[in-house]
């Protein structure tokens, strides 16, 4: 019984002290005030980005504009207005497939990957 107690909660309990739990060290945080891509970018665009479909951006080399996702933010709320739950926007040369309910571009395809491709898990398609 000389092992120190890890959990908190049990710690708190037995000695009466409150202890902080333990962070993992695996994602850094942004500085106090400072706001993630992310944040910034659903503040911006009320879309948010999820890290496979920005690794998808850059990996195929798809840059939008300001009034690109201006454009697809309009399309995610008409999708959104008619009860749309996973959408597949096209727009110029890329195709996004978006979580219209948690607001998510979930990938992105150029227009060379689009050929014979199969889009799966969506109920709705904008043509922008």
């Amino acid at each position: 019984m000389s092992e120190p107690i890890l959990n908190p909660k049990v710690q708190e309990l037995v000695h009466g002290t409150q202890v902080a739990p333990q962070r993992s060290a695996t994602q850094p945080k942004p500085a106090q005030g400072e706001k993630t891509f992310s944040q910034v970018l659903e503040e911006q665009q009320g879309l948010r980005l999820s890290g496979h479909a920005a690794t998808r951006l850059k990996s195929r080399n798809i840059q939008l504009g300001a009034e690109d996702w201006e454009r697809i933010r309009e399309g995610v709320d008409r999708a959104a207005s008619k009860g749309s739950r996973e959408s597949l926007i096209l727009m110029n040369d890329v195709a996004l497939v978006v979580s219209v309910k948690n607001r998510t571009v979930i990938t992105a395809v150029a227009k060379e990957q689009l050929r014979e491709n199969v889009f799966t898990n969506i109920d709705s398609a904008v043509i922008l």
